[in-house]
């Protein structure tokens, strides 16, 4: 009989300590090497000091787009770590860890919500994050939970809540390297960058974006732009609708992408992008609705922080359910607010004016009348 501390994992192939190139898909080898997992007293190591799972001594290795993923035997009642993997946006990075028993390739299948709700979203070639900021063990009862630093998924999911949650994660972490999403698109128009502040009653931003690239403007951003801590457009999203939701995620009130196109253009326009960063210069809070008599106000300072304040806090989900029965986790803090009251107040020192518009070309010859 072969005592506990003789037991030995079987040599890994060549390829098994490898990452899959611009993927960040680690092997459970891989992701478990990158952290400092001390073995309980209680289970059997072999030579090399590395727990051995209790179940399955000889773990089954399978190939799979030429990275090595192990299938996650139990470690005495944890499930191992079956995918490590490193998203970005700017400077910013999030870690997400999955646990189980069934191996994935991504976290996510589909990179557009990501791309669509924030900006130039990708997966890194490497994890260089110490420690998860979502864990998701797929195992057990469904649940979410929040400790302040960590998301933490138990249980079966669908890909809906999965990416608001990491949409949510990343601009917790975009916000502490100074990048800020705002719920706004911009344009750079007549040698000025324009933002079209979602706001409130976000009714326009779409729409007059895509009338002032007719006329000429390049694009900066479509649902979301980022602004730096000096009030720098940065970068911003490049899709004007989302075309499919994931499931979880389906809402029967929203209309149709192109309904709004149709109804005031006829065919959706084309048009360059602007690329570089460069500083906001004017602040439009549009209203269109069909209905409207054109009027323009520039905003007081209050007005202008409100909105600007409701625009960014868009990414955090208060008030949002993931699933039935499951509401967001609360990831804001006081302080965390206070200090984006402190960003919001800085970056308000702009013209800002609200624009009352029966159609996106009236709310354009309001803002030409400004510019």
């Amino acid at each position: 009989m072969i005592e506990p501390d003789e037991w030995r994992q079987p040599t890994p192939p060549a390829e098994a300590g490898r990452t899959l190139s611009g993927l960040g898909i680690v092997s459970v080898r891989t992701a478990l090497s990158m952290r400092d997992v001390t073995p309980s007293p209680l289970e059997p190591r072999g030579r090399s000091g590395r727990p051995v799972p209790v179940e399955c001594s000889q773990p089954f290795e399978k190939k799979r787009s030429n990275a090595v993923i192990t299938d996650a035997p139990r470690v005495g009642s944890r499930m191992m770590l079956q995918l490590s993997e490193e998203m970005s946006a700017g400077n910013a990075r999030l870690r997400v860890d999955v646990h189980g028993a069934h191996p994935r390739d991504h976290v996510l299948e589909d990179m557009s919500f990501l791309n669509y709700r924030l900006a130039d979203v990708r997966i890194e070639p490497e994890v260089t994050l110490s420690t998860p900021d979502i864990v998701w063990n797929q195992e057990g009862a469904k649940a979410i939970s929040y400790d302040g630093n960590v998301m933490t998924f138990d249980g079966d999911w669908a890909d809906g809540p999965v990416q608001k949650v990491i949409v949510t994660m990343l601009a917790l972490r975009m916000e502490a390297v100074g990048l800020h999403p705002f719920h706004a698109s911009a344009v750079r128009y007549r040698d000025k960058t324009i933002v079209f502040l979602g706001g409130e009653s976000n009714h326009g931003k779409s729409m007059g974006q895509i009338e002032a690239c007719r006329r000429g403007g390049r694009l900066v951003s479509t649902e979301t732009t980022v602004i730096d801590e000096s009030g720098r457009a940065v970068m911003g999203s490049k899709d004007v609708f989302l075309k499919k939701r994931a499931k979880g995620t389906e809402r029967a009130d929203k209309a149709a992408p192109n309904q709004g196109v149709t109804k005031f253009f006829g065919e959706m326009p084309t048009w360059e992008t602007y690329e570089e960063p460069s500083k906001v210069d004017i602040v439009i809070v549009p209203a269109i609705d069909g209905n409207f008599a054109p009027s323009m106000v520039e905003m007081i300072p209050f007005e202008a922080q409100f909105q600007t304040l409701h625009s960014l806090q868009n990414y955090f989900l208060l008030n949002e359910l993931l699933a039935p029965g499951w509401p967001m986790p609360i990831v804001d803090t006081e302080a965390l607010r206070k200090k984006r009251a402190g960003f919001v107040q800085s970056f308000c020192d702009l013209p800002y004016f609200f624009i009352r518009a029966a159609t996106p070309q009236v709310l354009m010859d309001e803002v030409d009348k400004v510019i």
